[in-house]
């Protein structure tokens, strides 16, 4: 059993390690946390939304931001869409597919920032609140899994990280680019926290 730990630990490291040799990858994440913190310092919201571990994602990603990641801060905007209400009233009334842009037709606004994760890069409801969030002026940040993917496509800038044969590396992966996402933003908000 030891040897298929180490076996999984060795295959985590080979992703990370392939992400942070990737410059392209690390200029990508560098330019969606300045949209990010562009959109803060204007009044935006950050919104977040992916399914199934995704959507856990999405949620770490706002509760670090609103609550506290590192250090003692003003909370920051960030909303994921993950209420349960909203989500089986609009998927009852109008479809899965629109559970993510009905919240953005509602909420969203320009200057807003939506980060789309799906590790596939195809998920339809994702897909459509992509495409609610451009029809508000809105940008997309998208983290990815796999290279030329529709949901990427559509991204202001697209974060593929491609972890392998299964979503769960790519995952991993995603969770890295997050809480550097977090970092980054309260570095540029709050200068003054990481002295």
């Amino acid at each position: 059993m030891i040897s298929i730990i180490k076996g999984i630990m060795d295959d985590a490291a080979r992703a990370l390690e392939a992400v942070r040799a990737d410059d392209a990858t690390l200029a990508a994440i560098a330019r969606a946390a300045g949209i990010m913190v562009a959109s803060l310092q204007e009044g935006g919201t950050l919104f977040s939304c992916g399914n199934g571990g995704s959507m856990c994602d999405a949620m770490h990603f706002a509760e670090e931001l609103s609550g506290r990641y590192r250090k003692d801060r003003p909370a920051v905007r960030a909303i994921s869409i993950s209420d349960p209400s909203h989500i089986s009233c609009v998927g009852n009334d109008y479809g899965y597919e629109f559970v993510f842009s009905r919240f953005l037709e509602a909420h969203g606004r320009e200057g807003d920032v939506l980060l789309a994760i799906s590790t596939s890069g195809t998920s339809k409801n994702v897909k459509r609140a992509v495409e609610a969030a451009r029809d508000r002026g809105m940008k997309v940040v998208a983290l990815t899994g796999r290279p030329g993917s529709v949901i990427g496509g559509l991204a202001d800038v697209d974060i593929c990280t491609p972890g392998g044969a299964y979503a769960d590396r790519v995952q991993e992966m995603h969770i890295k680019v997050i809480h550097t996402f977090m970092e980054l933003i309260e570095r540029e908000l709050f200068p003054g926290l990481y002295r």
